[in-house]
């Protein structure tokens, strides 16, 4: 299996603009989400829609495609990547593993659980989640939970708790069940990753504003790994100022 690490990048964010530049310690964040992937992928990608981000990653040695600025979705703009970089490299790719440009201190070994997903030939999607410890996590709406079954394969995504816990009290609820909130790194067969841009949104996904139950809602299965990693996003100024405290980064 031959997989690629494609990091969407857009220069735009109404809370945070130009983040993808934003210095770390002397390194950009797009270059520390790279350099991370690198570590446990030979081929990555940046795919961006800004050509400040495209010349930066160019500088510091990296890969990037330069994409369309009117996808809807970042699904959308990994389709065009890999299209991109199979049309200007003569190497194919079987999976493409979406990396979130806003999580400069991603554990490689993540990449390493996601990549675990394809060792079943059935996988087709896959993606990844971490038990909840505590019960604030169970009641943030900014934190999707995620039901699965045996198979490991997802049944729903929800920003509500679920499943619901009856005759106990809510305050109790990581204890009596375990949760588990979903971690935003996706991989996808490429063949799969064309199919799903194709869909048109679905019910749930508009109710939840999550776009993975429109693949659910779609016969798509999505086959889940457990990781104990926990993984910062990135979304405001302040957001970077308590990420990096929290890391070791250097």
């Amino acid at each position: 299996m031959n997989y690629v690490g494609i990091i969407p990048a857009r220069y735009a964010s109404t809370r945070f603009p130009g983040k993808p530049l934003a210095d770390i310690n002397g390194k950009t964040m797009i270059q520390r989400v790279y350099e991370q992937a690198r570590k446990a992928l030979d081929h990555v990608y940046v795919a961006t829609d800004d050509s400040r981000i495209y010349e930066h990653v160019k500088a510091f040695g990296g890969n990037a495609v330069l994409t369309s600025g009117k996808h809807q979705s970042g699904t959308d703009r990994l389709a065009e990547a890999i299209d991109l970089i199979h049309k200007n490299n003569s190497e194919r790719f079987d999976v493409v593993i979406n990396i979130q440009g806003d999580e400069p201190f991603i554990k490689p070994e993540q990449i390493h659980e996601i990549k675990s997903c394809f060792e079943n030939p059935l996988t087709k999607i896959a993606s990844l989640v971490k038990k909840i410890e505590n019960n604030e996590d169970v009641f943030d709406i900014n934190k999707p939970k995620v039901i699965f079954n045996k198979k490991m394969q997802a049944i729903y995504f929800s920003r509500s708790p679920i499943p619901f816990v009856r005759n106990s009290e809510k305050e109790s609820w990581h204890l009596k069940h375990s949760f588990y909130k979903h971690v935003g790194m996706y991989a996808y067969k490429v063949k799969t990753l064309q199919e799903l841009t194709e869909l048109e949104q679905s019910p749930l996904e508009l109710a939840e504003s999550l776009e993975q139950n429109r693949w659910i809602e779609n016969g798509y299965a999505i086959y889940l790994a457990i990781t104990k990693f926990e993984s910062f996003g990135i979304d405001t100024p302040e957001d970077l100022k308590n990420a990096i405290k929290k890391s070791s980064v250097k």
